[in-house]
C-alpha cells in the first residue's frame, strides 16, 4: 500500500474530511456514508488525494475515486469493467473497457451489502494483478531452442 503524502501539511484523510464538510449538503453526507462503507469493506484501504483534489481509495492499486458534482456523487472504480455486479450498482461509464462508475443522486440510497462486495472484489482484482505481475517478474527467461536444421555453409 502507498503511504499518504501530506498536501499543504494535511493528510489525504484530513483533506477528504474537509471536502465532505465544505460540500455541506446531501453530497457531503453521501460521500461520508460511502467513505464509511468503503472502510467497513476493507479496513486496510488507504486514502489518497490526487489530481488536484480527488479523493481516492487504494489497496494494492486504485480501487475507486469519490467525486462530487452538482447533481451526483460519483464513485469511479478503476477496474470496474472486470468486476461482477449482480445487483447492478454500476450505472455510469458503462461503455468503457476498464472503468465503471456509480452515480448517486440526491434522495437515492445504495445497497450497502452489494457496495461492500464491489469494494472487496475491486481489492481482490488489484491483488490478482499484483500477483500476476510478481509472477512474471520471477519467471526466468526461457532459453531459445536450438534449430535442428543445419546452417548453410
Amino acid at each position: 500500500m502507498t503511504k499518504a503524502v501530506p498536501v499543504d501539511g494535511k493528510t489525504a484523510s484530513a483533506l477528504i474530511t474537509q471536502r465532505i464538510a465544505e460540500l455541506g449538503d446531501w453530497r457531503g453526507g453521501m460521500l461520508a456514508h460511502l467513505r464509511k462503507l468503503i472502510h467497513d469493506a476493507d479496513p486496510e484501504i488507504a486514502e489518497e488525494w490526487k489530481w488536484r483534489g480527488t479523493p481516492v481509495w487504494a489497496h494494492d492499486g486504485g480501487v475507486c475515486t469519490g467525486e462530487s458534482y452538482q447533481q451526483v456523487v460519483k464513485l469511479t472504480f478503476h477496474r470496474g469493467a472486470a468486476l461482477k455486479d449482480p445487483k447492478r450498482l454500476f450505472n455510469a461509464s458503462l461503455d468503457g473497457n476498464v472503468r465503471r462508475a456509480i452515480d448517486v443522486r440526491e434522495g437515492e440510497t445504495i445497497d450497502a451489502t452489494a457496495f461492500k462486495q464491489l469494494i472487496r472484489a475491486a481489492v481482490a482484482a488489484n491483488k490478482a494483478v499484483m500477483a500476476a505481475r510478481a509472477g512474471k517478474a520471477k519467471k526466468p527467461a526461457t532459453p531459445k531452442k536450438k534449430s535442428s536444421t543445419p546452417k548453410p555453409a
